[in-house]
C-alpha cells in the first residue's frame, strides 16, 4: 500500500462553538485555540481549525490531544476526513470558486 496514498492521509476539523461572556469563558476560549493551535491546527474559518495528518493513527493522537483540551462549556465537533475527500471539498470566496489550498509540508520524524 502506497504510504502516502490520498485515502491515507488524513485532515482532522475541529468545529467549536464556545461561549464567551464571562471573563472566565474568554479565558476557557483562549486557551483552547491557543492550545489546538500548538498542537498544529491552524484556522479555515472562524470557529474551525484544521490538521493535516499523514495517517489516521497519526490523527488518532492529535484527536486524543484536542479531547483533552476541551473546555468544561461550550459544543465541540471533530471530523476526520481523507484526504481524497478534503480534496473534493467546493469553497467559494465572494461566491467565486476558489482552489482548495495545497498543504504546507509537514515533517514526519521517524
Amino acid at each position: 500500500m502506497d504510504r502516502f496514498s490520498e485515502y491515507r492521509i488524513m485532515w482532522v476539523l475541529v468545529l467549536f462553538d464556545l461561549p464567551t461572556e464571562t471573563k472566565k469563558e474568554r479565558k476557557a476560549y483562549a486557551l483552547f485555540r491557543k492550545r489546538i493551535m500548538a498542537d498544529g491546527f491552524t484556522m479555515f474559518q472562524f470557529s474551525i481549525y484544521l490538521r493535516h495528518c499523514p495517517s489516521r493513527e497519526n490523527a488518532e493522537v492529535h484527536i486524543k490531544r484536542v479531547k483533552s483540551f476541551m473546555p468544561e462549556l461550550g459544543d465541540i465537533g471533530i471530523l476526520c476526513v481523507t484526504d481524497k475527500q478534503f480534496g473534493e471539498m467546493e469553497i467559494f470566496c465572494n461566491c467565486k470558486p476558489k482552489p482548495p489550498e495545497t498543504p504546507c509540508q509537514q515533517l514526519e520524524l521517524f
